[in-house]
């Protein structure tokens, strides 16, 4: 049962259209497979689509006064008039491989333009090619009994569970969980099955244990 979500103030910016692309991204992947966030976006919305329709209609009650424009059944007309049919259109699964292992990506995702995958001890990377500058978003596989090293981050994290589960100092993570770390944290996640993560980070990862302190500079290659 998913129970890492995001948090309200990033839900209220993902439904008024202010967050990049990336987290965008994230908060529709995890809602598809969370009802409780999709009953709080959809509320969100609602709210949202009320106001501009309020907003809108005192627009253009002014303006209708004023210039004593057409009728309320001749724009109801005009808005809702179309010589288009609506059609159902079914949505094909599109896949991605890492290291012989097909997943199923989520929707929001199909026109999203994948990098080479690059591989490094039991970890598959694929960048997201969304071109917002210092964020970098990534698919990132961790094959069975496989991990990073512990670590901290000198930004954001966000990492949300496509399939597997992976487990770390907090506890068990599974599909669907979305997990949004800072500076603050620091963690070592293990997946035991394998895992497929959607990953977003404004900076590289910092190892903070022994030999891995090493790693650092090629750090940015994981997130």
């Amino acid at each position: 049962m998913i129970k890492h979500h995001p948090k309200f103030e990033l839900i209220q910016s993902f439904v008024d259209g202010d967050l990049p692309a990336s987290l965008s991204a994230g908060i529709a992947i995890h809602a598809d497979m969370c009802s409780k966030c999709q009953q709080t976006i959809a509320q969100l919305t609602e709210q949202v689509a009320e106001a501009s329709f309020e907003e809108a209609f005192l627009d253009r009650f002014i303006v209708a006064e004023q210039e004593e424009a057409m009728c309320f059944e001749d724009m109801i007309e005009q808005i809702t008039q179309t010589d288009e049919l609506s059609h159902t259109q079914v949505i094909a699964d599109k896949t991605v491989v890492f290291n012989n292992k097909p997943y199923t990506l989520p929707h929001a995702l199909h026109n999203m333009p994948l990098g080479k995958t690059a591989n490094i001890g039991k970890l598959a990377r694929a960048r997201i090619q969304l071109n917002e500058n210092e964020i970098h978003t990534s698919l990132l596989q961790i094959q069975p009994g496989g991990g990073v090293p512990e670590h901290t981050h000198k930004g954001f994290e966000l990492t949300l569970l496509l399939e597997g589960s992976f487990h770390d100092e907090q506890g068990e993570y599974v599909k669907g969980d979305f997990i949004m770390l800072d500076a603050s944290h620091q963690h070592h996640p293990i997946s035991e099955e394998g895992c497929l993560c959607y990953t977003v980070a404004n900076d590289a990862l910092r190892f903070t244990q022994g030999i891995n302190k090493l790693l650092n500079p090629i750090a940015a290659f994981i997130y």
